[in-house]
């Protein structure tokens, strides 16, 4: 069996290498499928053998099915490799004489079990024919070979045979078998499979031992005052062999192989002959605008998907070599449905494309989205994107991709907010009205989201917190972005906040040392009015001690200068 292995593999992997540069079409509705797997079986036998049991072991299989649709047929071949257990007890074990037994001998022989049966399959596949499921039933005949299993004790002068069983030498059995397995396919040949069956060998006859006697036996013993098992030193007690089925359940890994049908070639390429092609175009119903990136179905009449494709750029998808039929073609835009159409079996002529159409109604706009790191263009993945509708208490979440680009289907006449939540990054929070806009002359809207880097410890100067000349009330545009630092803490509870105020050089030290702390302080008053602990808040005026120009004392500057130093910092205190 270990030599036929390797010729297995090879053959498999002839089969891949032959069809592993196909593409990906729509399912195949009739197909061969090689299926071959390794798995962990554990069996039960159900003999009378009181002191024997038996351990799971290696099962290598193969299933090669033929489909129609959702019914198929085929067959299967296991081999299984089990090993029986002794579980006499051989501790604290003396004999009649109240002498210690302490050498055994034992020998336990692998059981080998080859089924191989034929039966019906039933399986259900999704329309792209990526993922299938089965379950197939196979009837069929089974070789058991192995399982003697004999316990001799070996410290007395005259051994003694302790537990005793022949194990079995069966050619053929009959056994059934019920299957599940779940497939996913990478392309239309090549997948993996995992699944779990059930096995039975039905009536199977123990040996028997013309030397001993018997089929199976062992020594009875009691336990003694001092809590020792005392064998009697009689002749071994006899089981009854009995033709007792055999069952084991198992679970498997294995590739799945698809030998689709064989495609018709062409034997000269001749330019009168026949050529069908179908063009699809998807757009809003209401813009007229085309829709990229929008995924197309073609249908026969039964339900069955014929071709797949995604419209480009131009919002077009050019399905060409169409066999003329009655087609229904559907379409879906970011998980919204399109407007189905059809094509009728007389609307195809020779050499000629028929021009078809999709309309996206959905009266939603599509909000388009970009997460980036603040003043880069670069865009930021695996973002946890949250939108909410304070309006309606709704929230929904979804995650940026390579690109830092999401999407989000909303509502006419709402007013949702939307910020990223990574770790290490402050996002901006952004309000997107539709109040603002027309379906009848909108469907995208656009937005980015900017976050900064918030690493532990490191400082980031906050936007638009500016103050009245010697003020320091928040104002409303300040707000905002004490809103974002709000929004970072709730989704963050763990982490502290320093909060840092900042002068100019104008005045006083002593003046802009006051004036900064009024101001750091009125910063945290403002997010602990906004829910947050105040112990998770430490504000910090500098005055004009931390400059960020030339433009200390006695310097001449412009406005513009004097402002890059009238700033507030935040620093993120992450927890130890």
């Amino acid at each position: 069996m270990r030599k036929l292995i390797p010729v297995f593999i090879v053959c498999c992997l002839s089969v891949i290498v032959s069809f592993g540069q196909t593409t990906t079409p729509p399912q195949d509705r009739h197909y061969f499928q090689i299926s071959p797997r390794a798995g962990f079986d554990l069996p039960s036998f159900y003999n009378n053998t009181p002191y024997i049991d038996y351990k799971g072991g290696l099962e290598l299989g193969l299933s090669v099915d033929y489909y129609w649709n959702w019914f198929g047929l085929g067959a299967d071949f296991d081999y299984i490799k089990n090993k029986p257990k002794s579980i006499y007890p051989t501790s604290n074990l003396v004999d009649k004489n109240d002498v210690p037994l302490t050498n055994f001998n034992l020998l336990e022989q692998g059981i080998t079990r080859i089924f191989y049966g034929v039966g019906p399959g039933f399986k259900y596949q999704t329309n792209d024919g990526k993922f299938s499921a089965e379950l197939t039933g196979r009837a069929g005949l089974s070789h058991i070979r192995g399982g003697r299993t004999e316990l001799w004790e070996t410290s007395t002068l005259t051994p003694q045979l302790l537990n005793f069983h022949a194990g079995y030498q069966i050619d053929q059995v009959l056994a059934g078998k019920g299957q599940v397995r779940l497939n996913y396919f990478f392309n239309r040949v090549l997948g993996v499979h995992l699944g779990a069956y059930y096995l039975r060998h039905f009536r199977a006859e123990e040996l028997f031992d013309n030397t001993l006697g018997m089929s199976a036996g062992y020594q009875p013993f009691v336990l003694t005052d001092r809590d020792m098992n005392m064998i009697s030193g009689n002749p071994v007690t006899r089981v009854e062999p009995c033709h007792c089925d055999i069952a084991s359940i198992g679970v498997f890994a294995g590739v799945s192989i698809k030998i689709p049908p064989a495609r018709a070639k062409s034997k000269t390429a001749c330019n009168t002959c026949e050529r069908y092609s179908l063009t699809v175009t998807a757009r809003d119903k209401f813009t007229k605008e085309v829709l990229p990136n929008t995924d197309v179905v073609l249908k026969d009449l039964n339900g069955s998907v014929i071709r797949t494709a995604t419209t480009n750029s131009y919002g077009v998808v050019v399905f060409d070599n169409v066999q003329p039929d009655n087609y229904g073609i559907e379409g879906a835009l970011y998980e919204v449905q399109l407007d189905a159409t059809s094509v009728a079996k007389g609307e195809f002529v020779p050499n000629q494309t028929i021009q078809k159409e999709i309309l996206y109604s959905d009266l939603n706009f599509i909000l388009k989205g970009k997460a980036v790191i603040c003043n880069t263009p670069n865009p930021l993945d695996n973002v946890s994107v949250i939108l909410k509708n304070p309006e309606q208490a709704e929230q929904r979440t979804t995650m940026t991709n390579a690109r830092g680009e999401f999407v989000f289907n909303i509502k006419q006449q709402s007013t949702y907010q939307i910020h990223g939540k990574k770790a290490n990054y402050l996002s901006q929070v952004e309000t997107v009205s539709t109040k603002d806009y027309n379906r009848s002359t909108t469907l995208f809207v656009k937005l980015e989201i900017c976050m900064d880097d918030a690493d532990c410890g490191k400082a980031i100067t906050l936007r638009n917190i500016y103050y009245d000349l010697d003020k320091y009330f928040i104002r409303e545009e300040a707000k905002k972005e004490l809103d974002n630092l709000v929004q970072f803490m709730v989704d963050y509870p763990e982490v502290a906040i320093e909060l840092y105020s900042h002068t100019d050089s104008r005045g006083s030290d002593d003046y802009n040392k006051k004036l900064s702390q009024n101001r750091a302080n009125a910063a945290v008053d403002y997010v602990v009015s906004r829910g947050i602990q105040r112990s998770r808040l430490t504000g910090i005026g500098y005055g004009e001690t931390r400059l960020l120009n030339r433009c200390s004392n006695g310097v001449e500057c412009t406005e513009t200068e004097h402002q890059l130093n009238r700033r507030t910092e935040v620093k993120v205190i992450c927890p130890k």
